[in-house]
Formats: structure tokens, sequence, C-alpha cells
């Protein structure tokens, strides 16, 4: 890996199975069928727009959370180099 670059970590490691199922679901819901296992030949504009359209549902929840006057738990930024 080239220096600066990082590896894609998740902020709490428990919810690796649960993002992996809510990208699956995603990607049912934008009508890619078999987004499992090896992807590497899937375009980057597919894989973009998974990714963005998880994005944006992630921060609909949290919207509404807020809205309905509930604080959700917001995780604690580490900046380890």
């Amino acid at each position: 890996m080239a220096t600066g670059q990082r590896s894609n970590r998740k902020l709490v490691p428990q919810a690796s199975q649960a993002m992996e199922q809510f990208k699956y679901e995603t990607a049912a819901e934008l009508g890619i069928p078999n987004y499992h296992g090896y992807l590497g030949d899937v375009p980057s504009r597919i894989n973009g727009s998974v990714g963005g359209n998880m994005v944006k549902k992630m921060i609909a929840s949290y919207e509404q959370s807020l809205a309905q006057g509930q604080q959700p738990p917001t995780p604690q930024m580490t900046n380890k180099l």
C-alpha cells in the first residue's frame, strides 16, 4: 500500500457482519443481482452507487432519530497512525 493510504477500518468492529448484510440489501434494492463474493469485475460506477446509497440511508436514519428527539450514539473518533 502506498504511503499515506490506510485500510478501510470500521469504527465499531462488532458491526462488520451487519454492514455486510446492509451492503447486500442495498444492492438488492438497486436491482443489482449476485452482489456477493468476488466483485473485482463489477464496474466502479455500480460499487459507488451501492456505497453512496448506503451512506444516504445512514444519514436519513440519523436525521430521523434526531427529529424524534433521540440522540443517537456518536462513535469516538480515534486518529491512529
